[in-house]
């Protein structure tokens, strides 16, 4: 076996200040808003492993389930020699795609990115033990504005999935896959999962299940900004809303205050006032119809060559080649 590669570009520092940014910004502002990344500390991760197992929430699932009949196919089409993987987490599905792209025979390389050095560091040491064959580099960064720390070389394709492309608003996922687009050669690709427009009768309990897990995790922002900036929310005073936008097309979730309140947060020398009823959107889940994301792909300089979708056309995953 050899050794993962690490390259580190966001330290613990760069978090911590980025963390410190987006709290004044989004507590500031009005109406109040935070990044749904900050939900994501052990808890927090924790808190989200068991939603994927809840019956309400069907997107991990069925795009598990949607990979695992379809990857075969990808791997096919894409002939990959490297594939990156953005928020590879514990880079489960990863295998999926690792083990196609291996029998197929094209697989060199695979390239994690996460925010977190020590989860990557894990993953990509477990990843090396399994595929003795193939090198490991890891990137450490944040896949908003640090693509152009990947490295080069090989025909490259890059796994965006989860559905996490909902979590941009229009102007972000533009920007994004714009992004993706400068760091592409001609003729490399990009595999996105994205969730499509459903029932809202289906789609809501799936950010707002029965036994509250939701609920908790969406009020670990705040535990998170307790901890990591010393501030005193009390979140058990703070409702978890989940409702479908029609217009927009996404979930949103936000926190409701159930009382007037007032949160210091020391590190950033400021004060919060909240009224009764006040509102604060702490995530989108963008869904989409397969049409749309498929010009939003060709306005970003792709060709979406393939399309694949579960079923009941809950999940889609797409194949797109750099022009």
């Amino acid at each position: 076996m050899t050794e993962p590669l690490l390259d580190i570009h966001l330290t613990d520092d760069d978090l911590a200040a980025a963390l410190r940014a987006d709290a004044r910004t989004g507590l500031t502002a009005d109406p109040k808003s935070l990044p749904p990344k900050w939900f994501y500390d052990a808890r927090g991760s924790e808190l989200f492993e068991r939603i994927t197992e809840l019956p309400e929430y069907y997107p991990t699932r069925t795009e598990r389930a949607l990979l695992e009949r379809v990857v075969g196919e990808i791997a096919e089409a894409a002939r990959a020699e490297v594939l990156v993987e953005l928020g590879s987490g514990s880079a489960a599905k990863t295998r999926l795609l690792l083990n196609a792209l291996t029998a197929e025979g094209s697989l060199k390389t695979y390239v994690p990115q996460d925010v977190s050095a020590s989860a990557l560091r894990g993953a990509a040491t477990e990843i090396a033990a399994e595929y003795p064959h193939l090198a490991v580099h890891g990137v450490v960064s944040d896949f908003t504005d640090t693509l152009h720390n990947l490295p080069r070389g090989g025909r490259r394709m890059i796994a965006f999935l989860g559905g996490t492309i909902g979590n941009l608003v229009p102007a972000e996922r533009a920007e994004f896959l714009a992004g993706i687009t400068e760091v592409l050669e001609p003729g490399e690709l990009l595999l996105l999962g994205a969730g499509l427009v459903i029932d809202p009768a289906v789609l809501v309990p799936a950010y707002d299940d029965a036994a509250g897990v939701t609920a908790e995790f969406n009020r670990n922002v705040l535990h998170v900004l307790n901890h990591r900036l010393g501030a005193d929310f009390t979140p058990e005073k703070f409702e978890h809303i989940a409702l479908w936008d029609p217009t927009n097309e996404w979930i949103e979730m936000r926190l409701r205050a159930t009382t007037a309140m007032t949160a210091t947060i020391p590190a950033l020398d400021l004060t919060v006032d909240f009224a009764p009823g006040e509102e604060m959107r702490t995530e989108i889940s963008a869904k989409f119809h397969p049409d749309t994301l498929r010009t939003e792909l060709t306005t970003a300089g792709f060709t979406p060559t393939h399309t694949w979708t579960d079923p009941a056309n809950r999940f889609a995953l797409f194949l797109a080649e750099r022009r």
